[in-house]
């Protein structure tokens, strides 16, 4: 019998161990469901494992799997076997690839974070127009010495646990690794080099005699520019969309998670989480190798 369907079960940071006990809990859920349980296969032993199911059409699987990550505070993912280990990555930087949220950090120099981290908070949400919300943010920041910027680099801004596993294991399996971001430049080109990501792309901040402007040299980088980054890289790919992973937590991430072949949402809001096929809530980032059915020893740390 063919293969249709993969449940990946993995256990949290601060979580849930994957246990015999959760396995068979999984096992209950998705044959109650009406599927066909097959083969178990460790991906790390206790900490990520596969469940083949057969019989069961992709959305249902999926609400199985919701209930059950709730119930066990593990993540769980189920998606189809086919095209299951991608070619391409797209990831979104802040608060994803990287722990902060840099507009928010920078504005700390200049004692307005609680300020911006409203408008970030609200924008990632989708609560406000991205673009409108970008440049009133970096408004606040005119006058700012670029020294500040190098601060917050060096002190705040720290890869996210598992970030340079998933993008040195992805680059050695022969995968295009891209960071776009709605930030900016500066930050994004040096944690493209910590982390490894072949292509970077971001806003960048206007800068004139080693101070910001308060503003953005356009074209602004936004929710589109991410759709589009990921289909321009897709369409040199066999597979296609199918063949590409999107990963994010903001609302400007959603068309590019909706338009990947697998679009995981990484601690998200709300309206992230519900518009991607995968929401990783427990894990760290090698979660996201372990959806593609990388096994630990296959990391490349």
């Amino acid at each position: 019998m063919t293969v249709d369907l993969v449940a990946t079960l993995i256990s949290g940071v601060k979580a849930s161990m994957v246990t015999e006990a959760a396995i068979d809990a999984a096992h209950a859920a998705f044959a109650e469901a009406g599927g066909e349980v097959g083969a178990i296969n460790w991906l790390n032993p206790g900490v990520a494992a596969d469940i083949e199911l057969f019989g069961l059409p992709l959305d249902r699987a999926r609400e199985v799997g919701h209930r059950l990550s709730d119930a066990l505070a593990l993540d769980v993912a189920v998606q189809p076997v086919a095209h299951r280990k991608k070619k391409l990555l797209v990831a979104d930087m802040d608060s994803t690839i990287i722990t902060v949220e840099c507009i928010d950090e920078i504005a700390d120099m200049v004692g307005m974070k609680e300020k911006v981290a409203k408008i970030t908070e609200a924008a990632m949400r989708g609560e406000l127009d991205f673009i409108g919300a970008l440049n009133e943010r970096v408004a606040m920041l005119k006058g700012l010495d670029v020294a500040a910027l190098e601060k917050v680099y060096a002190d705040r801004v720290r890869l996210t646990p598992g970030a340079r596993a998933l993008i040195q294991t992805m680059n050695a399996n022969g995968a295009t690794t891209v960071l776009v971001s709605g930030g900016f430049t500066f930050f994004t080109d040096r944690v493209a080099a910590a982390a490894g990501f072949k292509v970077a792309r971001a806003n960048t901040l206007e800068i004139v005699s080693g101070k910001l402007t308060g503003k953005v040299t356009p074209p602004i980088v936004d929710s589109a520019t991410k759709k589009a980054t990921l289909q321009e890289f897709a369409a040199q790919l066999d597979g296609g969309v199918a063949a590409a992973l999107a990963l994010g937590d903001g609302a400007n991430d959603i068309p590019m998670i909706e338009a990947a072949g697998l679009g995981v949402a990484f601690y998200a809001k709300p309206k992230t989480a519900a518009a991607a096929d995968v929401a990783i809530r427990y894990g760290d980032l090698t979660a996201v190798l372990y959806l593609q059915g990388y096994k630990r020893e296959d990391f490349k740390l």
